[in-house]
């Protein structure tokens, strides 16, 4: 919003200008054209102008390369049942519907995968260096010298047509989000990591990554994995992991094994996690 007030002289006297406020261009309406123009071949785009969760109503219909954007998403999910809202205009949440062509054993990866294609994505829409935490986070730098979530993905694997396994794959970026209207001190957004950048050009990026990861994801499974192991910030780090039933132990992310889980070497000895089994892993 602009609210600088000028003033300059007229015949002698001085005159006040209070500019009009001008809406925030990367917070207008998305548009199905310009969405579906960004997207590409080979994908239907629907959007919807509020809805709760697009992997709800993915869900209820599930078609393979379809894409559900919600202008508004009112009660995202993520793991463990966790939910938030944003404000309106403020972040991109889309669900693609997706047959992966995976075998059983493949299917684990496919979450590490996504995170790579969103982070590709992001980095060339914003600038911005994006580090992938694992295992399906983005972080951006924060003014403070930290590091701030930007984006979740969440994975469900439901039954489309002719009972052929399709992956839901929704994808939430906080794009607009202003200091003041962060869920919670950990989070951040493009806005206030320095690229104040159109949601629909967020799209534009994340999609067509999105595409060339799962491609490459069904070709070698195993050298998506090691781009994984190797641009993984969390691999290297001194960690500590909350796990449900309340239990916490610390030690170092010394890698994956071969289904994605985090290895995790602390004085008891290795242990190995599933994405699944954790409340949070953070830095020590």
């Amino acid at each position: 919003m602009h609210s600088r007030e000028d003033s300059f002289s007229k015949g002698g006297s001085w005159v006040r200008v209070v500019p009009v406020p001008t809406p925030d261009s990367s917070r207008s309406p998305l548009e199905l054209d310009a969405l579906t123009g960004a997207a590409g071949t080979g994908w239907a785009v629907r959007l919807l102008p509020t809805a709760e969760s697009t992997n709800a109503v993915a869900a209820a219909d599930p078609q393979p390369d379809t894409l559900v954007v919600a202008d508004h998403q009112t009660a995202g999910r993520g793991r463990l049942d966790r939910t938030w809202d944003t404000p309106p205009g403020s972040a991109l949440t889309f669900t693609a519907v997706v047959d992966p062509g995976l075998a059983d054993a493949d299917w684990p990866l496919l979450p590490l995968a996504v995170a790579l294609a969103a982070a590709d994505g992001v980095r060339s829409a914003s600038g911005l260096p994006v580090a992938v935490k694992w295992p399906n986070d983005l972080l951006v730098p924060t003014p403070d010298g930290g590091q701030g979530k930007i984006a979740g993905i969440l994975l469900e694997r439901v039954s489309g047509p002719g009972g052929r396994a399709l992956a839901l794959i929704g994808i939430g970026i906080n794009v607009a989000l202003g200091p003041d209207e962060l869920p919670v001190p950990t989070a951040s957004s493009l806005s206030i990591a320095g690229s104040p950048v159109d949601r629909t050009a967020v799209f534009a990026e994340v999609v067509p990554a999105l595409a060339t990861i799962l491609d490459a994801l069904r070709a070698e499974p195993g050298a998506v994995l090691e781009r994984y192991r190797s641009e993984c910030d969390t691999v290297g780090r001194q960690v500590t992991v909350q796990l449900p039933d309340g239990e916490t132990f610390s030690g170092t992310a010394s890698g994956l094994d071969r289904g994605g889980r985090l290895v995790v070497d602390g004085p008891g000895g290795s242990r190995t996690i599933g994405a699944g089994d954790v409340v949070h892993v953070r830095p020590a």
